[in-house]
């Protein structure tokens, strides 16, 4: 078993073409012995926003704090602190902070999905 805060997982800046402020903490993921999901703590920063891609796997999301939108390419969503979304394989997405303190939000992914 594992019980932690978040703030003893380090934070890494996300650098990467299409994605602006963004940082990750891999609260359980690769050497957690997780079998099956993986959990990330995404810190969007504000005016911040990460790529606009997809996937072919799904995850689960909960925005923790902040506010933001989650765009589509054919809409964008607004979300905020008590939201959750699930984003379905193949679904192009992305995360972008509207508000102007930090958007944090927690993502379940499967362990392949990486």
């Amino acid at each position: 078993m594992i019980v932690k805060k978040y703030q003893e997982v380090e934070k890494t800046q996300i650098i990467k073409e299409g994605v602006k402020d963004v940082s990750i903490r891999w609260l359980i993921g690769e050497g957690s012995g997780a079998p099956n999901f993986y959990l990330r703590l995404f810190e969007v920063e504000p005016g911040g926003y990460s790529p606009f891609h997809t996937h072919p796997w799904e995850h689960e999301v909960f925005i923790v704090e902040g506010k933001g939108q989650i765009n589509t390419g054919e809409q964008s969503l607004p979300v905020e602190k008590g939201y959750f979304a699930l984003v379905l394989p193949g679904e192009k997405h992305q995360f972008e902070n509207t508000g102007d303190t930090t958007l944090k939000f927690l993502c379940i992914i499967p362990t392949d999905g990486q």
